[in-house]
């Protein structure tokens, strides 16, 4: 009864272990979306285009703090699969125990300081003032619960590491419903504007997390810990510290270079704020195939190089390839046939229907570069090229502020220039981590004993 509480993947087809564990991934990540979603069509169509500017553009913010946080969770999740892959079973349970100490600490620290830092940050980034007060007050309701989002996403990246991608899905379903129904009842009922919808989302993630831990504890026998496992290992911490700095840091760099071309998106005023609010929801959805299938390949990884198997691993990455060009090609010619469409489910204004109809468009151009970020960087995580984590977020850093301040500068684009950036600095991203993958120095990587 235990086996289906985890999944071995170091023998089988290698599409169809990819596919059935990204599958459940993809079901968890669209429901995790499509929350994300009803709080920015609640708040543009029940509250106003400005309250639905002030939470968008606090979204590169709050991922900066939560990046911080669950490199922490990629790096622990590493070493789990890896010994998982080497059938270590004491290895595993004392990762398990040793990440907690770091993971609830971090996220203790975090959610103190983000709160703190929320009002200076939200004026370096010249947050408009008709936006302002909503932005603060989203931003530090959502950075106070920060703890429950890093407990969960630590959690679930350990089930995941384990080949179990069916728990998180559980209770990101329930999270999901919840969050829905707290955004109707505090902003249709109780009037509370982005407060409510902060709030509806924390509270879905605290359950989530709470029920996520519970049902591992009780099903999946990796989790049923003993005292020994808790005892504070320097040589298990060091590693996730080696890994989690560099994976938190690239988490980082790409959400401070979100920032960077935030400040630049703010000068244009509260419609293009507003229009890059629903393209960015819209490319967030786009993008959970693509992430369902990295965070695969990244255990697939794993387990297989704990394995010493890295031909199977270069098998898993074609294979992975090829599903990301078809994808592709599907989602670019549903964004030039109905780019329209969809932003319009965020909001009325026709302006800014025009604004990010045109700007989906841009974006899908580059949607193969995006999605080969996912692949190459997921498969050099799982081998825990920490040093790559790095480079990679330095990337887009350099991709985000080079272009933004580039484009920006030429009169004749305007504020399309927000938008290809975007794409270009996926298309220099996604080319530095396939040069990474070929050059192969994942294969020398050894992170067990």
């Amino acid at each position: 009864m235990a086996r289906q509480y985890v999944q071995d993947m170091t023998s089988g087809n290698e599409t169809s272990l990819l596919l059935k564990f990204s599958v459940p991934m993809l079901i968890g990540n669209i429901f995790q979306q499509f929350y994300n979603m009803v709080d920015s069509i609640v708040v543009g169509n029940y509250v106003g285009k400005e309250a639905l500017a002030a939470v968008g553009m606090t979204a590169s913010l709050n991922f900066l703090y939560f990046s911080l946080c669950n490199g922490f969770a990629t790096g622990a999740g590493v070493l789990i699969s890896q010994y998982f892959g080497m059938k270590n079973e004491r290895r595993v349970k004392d990762s398990i125990g040793n990440s907690l100490y770091l993971m609830l600490g971090m996220g203790a620290l975090m959610s103190v300081l983000s709160v703190l830092l929320s009002a200076p940050i939200l004026r370096l980034l010249n947050t408009p003032e008709n936006i302002f007060e909503d932005a603060l007050l989203y931003t530090r309701i959502v950075c106070g619960g920060l703890f429950s989002v890093v407990l969960y996403n630590g959690i679930a990246a350990m089930l995941r590491a384990l080949g179990d991608s069916t728990t998180p899905l559980i209770f990101l379903v329930v999270a999901s419903i919840l969050n829905v129904i707290g955004d109707l009842v505090l902003v249709l009922v109780f009037h509370m504007g982005v407060a409510g919808v902060a709030i509806a989302t924390i509270v879905a993630q605290l359950v989530s997390a709470l029920g996520c831990i519970g049902y591992a504890v009780v099903k999946n026998p990796y989790f049923r810990l003993e005292k020994e496992n808790f005892r504070v290992s320097r040589s298990l911490q060091s590693k996730m510290l080696r890994l989690g700095i560099p994976f938190g840091a690239q988490g980082s760099l790409i959400a401070f270079s979100c920032v960077a071309l935030q400040s630049v998106i703010n000068r244009f005023g509260s419609d293009v704020i507003a229009a890059f609010t629903a393209t960015s929801r819209i490319e967030q959805l786009v993008q959970q195939p693509f992430n369902s299938l990295g965070t695969a390949l990244a255990t697939f990884t794993g387990q297989n190089l704990g394995a010493g198997n890295i031909e199977r691993v270069q098998k898993g990455y074609k294979r992975s390839t090829m599903l990301v060009i078809l994808f592709s090609l599907i989602m670019s010619a549903m964004m030039f046939l109905w780019g329209d469409n969809f932003v319009g489910l965020f909001v009325d204004d026709a302006e800014v229907i025009a604004i990010g109809g045109r700007a989906v468009r841009i974006t899908s151009l580059f949607y193969i570069p995006l999605g080969m970020i996912y692949i190459a960087r997921s498969l050099l995580n799982g081998a825990g090229d920490s040093i790559f984590a790095f480079i990679s977020g330095l990337a887009e850093v350099v991709g985000r502020i080079g272009f933004s301040l580039w484009l920006a500068a030429i009169p004749a684009l305007g504020y399309w220039a927000v938008w290809y950036t975007t794409g270009l600095t996926w298309l220099i991203t996604g080319a530095v981590c396939i040069l990474r993958y070929v050059q192969g120095k994942w294969k020398q990587i050894v992170l067990t004993d």
